[in-house]
């Protein structure tokens, strides 16, 4: 990960944007942001595991490092940033971002679909600066994350209290996300939120940039009205892909026990008993140009123990401004962007990075950016390997597969792995003592960093 930070040129990069330190001695801007990063690589879980990194001696050889910041200065590093570092830090990652990309096939390249989706950071702390209480009782914060869903990366966070509105500041972040892929050279640009991202006055500036869009939109009565006047030829059944394919022979499904408790306590249940999908034309009282509805309504039962107790119908809309694409694959794609959960999920309980270590909220935003470092170098790491060869099509299995992989799974594959140490004079040598089945994968990578990057 080091040798990757410095292939790409994060680290010259942070030292020559970030101007936190008046004085470099003994450290370097970089060396306090990696070093939040490494830790949690690592298997670091909080701020304070940085003691035990700066005590291993083995992981100080590793990195060929004499020493590193303590949890005391890391934190104190953290209350140096204001609101204009924290831009100025996460706009120089994504310039070395721009890099990693360039180095992707033409493919990679088709279509960037950008999401944007907050998420409730809460906090035991009395004290922190900027926390609030959410909507469902916590104190803490409100993180708000626009990433990448073709591979995951986060690209813009931003710290928020959580009292805030989840929707608050994503129209200009979307902004700066599309201008970062504009850069790159991705052709098309797609946009996916829930219904709290339909912001309608500012769908006419994205469509006439050229962005497409999927959002989700509350099911308002005026919507409701609409769908229901539609005739019976406008509706036609959804139809659903199956999650998997089976690989084998079919097997006998195992007995539902949660359903079977249901029927025998007597509780209400929802069964769903079809779907069907139907458009319309329609412009938001925001906009001045007309856009197109996505409506699936679902049929429902609601059951008692063994009873019937009545059907119900509800609708659930979509607002695109994709004229062309069948109206169920405007369904599956909205659907898709329940992946950006797992992501936020793995930034939440997987790389820790969503905690509130510091004492306010513009240091734990910018803690928290250091912290999601850790998961965008796991993506890079990905990103570097090589597809082409005579083994493409498994190299780009094994690719897809790293990209999508857990942070606990990817510590356990790539970086807890045995290995002795040896400091020479000139180098560092690794001496791997114990195999699994990713090592190939892993010496891939590292011949890859030794290659000529594409600038």
């Amino acid at each position: 990960m080091h040798a990757l930070a410095q292939r790409t040129g994060l680290i010259e990069a942070i030292d020559r944007d970030l101007g936190l330190l008046k004085v470099h001695l003994p450290y370097h801007e970089s060396d306090h942001v990696l070093n939040i990063a490494y830790n949690l690589l690592s298997g670091g879980t909080c701020l304070e595991d940085l003691e035990l990194r700066r005590n291993d001696a083995v992981y100080l050889d590793a990195l060929g490092a004499q020493r590193i910041p303590d949890p005391t200065t890391a934190g104190d590093f953290c209350r140096r940033f204001d609101e204009a570092a924290v831009n100025t830090l996460m706009d120089t990652i994504n310039g070395v971002r721009l890099r990693v990309w360039r180095q992707q096939p033409a493919s990679f390249f088709e279509e960037a679909i950008i999401e944007a989706d907050g998420t409730i950071a809460p906090t035991t702390g009395q004290c922190k600066g900027g926390m609030d209480i959410a909507y469902n009782g916590a104190w803490g914060y409100h993180p708000l994350v626009v990433s990448l869903a073709n591979t995951g990366e986060p690209l813009y966070l931003v710290n928020r209290s959580a009292s805030r509105p989840s929707h608050e500041g994503a129209a200009d972040r979307f902004d700066q996300a599309l201008d970062l892929c504009r850069r790159a050279g991705f052709k098309k640009i797609l946009f996916r939120g829930d219904t709290d991202f339909t912001q309608t006055r500012h769908l006419d500036r994205w469509d006439g940039r050229g962005a497409r869009f999927i959002f989700g939109i509350d099911a308002m009565k005026n919507l409701v009205h609409l769908a229901e006047t539609l005739p019976n030829t406008a509706w036609r059944r959804l139809q659903r892909p199956a999650p998997y394919a089976v690989q084998t022979a079919p097997r006998a499904r195992p007995e539902d026990v949660k359903k079977q408790v249901v029927r025998e306590r007597g509780f209400e249940n929802i069964r769903l008993n079809s779907e069907q999908v139907a458009e319309f034309a329609y412009s938001p009282t925001a906009c001045r140009k007309t856009y197109r509805i996505v409506v699936v309504r679902k049929n429902l039962s609601v059951e008692k123990g063994e009873q019937m107790l009545f059907d119900d119908l509800r609708y659930f809309f979509y607002l695109t401004n994709d004229a062309v694409t069948p109206a169920d694959q405007i369904v599956f794609s909205a659907n898709d962007r329940c992946n950006q959960e797992n992501l936020i999920g793995q930034l939440k309980t997987g790389v820790r990075a969503l905690q509130a270590p510091v004492d306010n909220l513009v240091s734990n935003w910018a803690y928290m950016v250091m912290a999601s470092l850790a998961w965008t170098l796991k993506a890079w790491f990905a990103l570097m390997l090589p597809e082409a060869g005579r083994w493409a099509p498994r190299r780009r299995a094994e690719k897809q597969a790293v990209l999508k992989m857990q942070f606990k799974t990817f510590l356990n594959a790539f970086m807890h792995v045995p290995c002795q140490i040896v400091r020479t004079g000139r180098r560092i040598v690794y001496r791997l003592l114990a195999w699994n089945r990713w090592q190939p994968v892993f010496f891939r990578a590292v011949d890859a960093l030794w290659c000529p990057m594409r600038c």
